[in-house]
């Protein structure tokens, strides 16, 4: 990762810019594709980055490592097929956008078309530097949002495993969702519980592992 230079803020609000747009727009295609036109109605089958993006995500991506985009209304009545297996796969469509980015990112550094180098103007990152930084906000948006609380796409995908046992349970603690969700983050360091050390770096890490080849 880069540290806080110009550089850093750059690939930051490039990186936003193609990120948060290829996510929601892997959610608004996907929703389509299943007979649902609200994406379309409402503007967000685009990939104009302007429909996208939430200012205060947007700010929290740059200056903390983690963000969110407007999320794309979905309407489960429109769509084909059984519902909740299609809401699962709308869902599941941002994270897998975000990993596929990663995967994209790590093949030039793989194999080795580019290289550790100091930019010529210390204002713009390196294109090894981009790509870096690129490739683990990625993994580390796709390992967020994977994060089976709501608003979190990963409460969709939970939701669709869940046995039906366990579902009344389940419609009981998910109105609280977003509220664990801000106390993990706020109130977990504070005991000693860091979401960000604990659960989304590890994988981030070990996920660049691979797709680098132990680079």
């Amino acid at each position: 990762m880069l540290n806080n230079s110009p550089s850093y803020f750059i690939s930051g609000i490039i990186t936003l810019l193609i990120s948060f747009t290829f996510h929601e727009f892997a959610h608004a295609w996907t929703a389509t594709k299943f007979g649902d036109d609200t994406p379309r109605l409402y503007g967000r089958l685009t990939l104009n980055p302007i429909a996208h993006l939430d200012i205060l995500g947007s700010l929290m991506l740059v200056f903390a490592g983690f963000g969110w985009a407007k999320p794309v209304p979905i309407n489960p009545r429109k769509l084909r097929q059984h519902s909740q297996a299609a809401l699962m796969f709308v869902a599941l469509s941002g994270p897998l956008s975000n990993f596929l980015l990663a995967v994209l990112a790590a093949i030039p550094l793989r194999f080795g078309w580019v290289f550790p180098a100091a930019p010529m103007v210390n204002i713009f990152p390196t294109p090894y530097q981009f790509l870096l930084y690129f490739l683990f906000t990625n993994l580390g948006l796709m390992v967020f949002n994977l994060i089976p609380l709501p608003p979190l796409d990963g409460e969709a995908i939970l939701e669709f495993l869940l046995p039906p046992a366990w579902q009344e349970r389940w419609d009981e603690i998910k109105p609280y969702g977003p509220y664990i969700l801000l106390g993990l983050f706020i109130l977990g360091p504070m005991i000693g519980f860091n979401l960000l050390d604990v659960l989304i770096s590890p994988l981030v890490m070990r996920m660049a592992n691979i797709l680098l080849g132990g680079f």
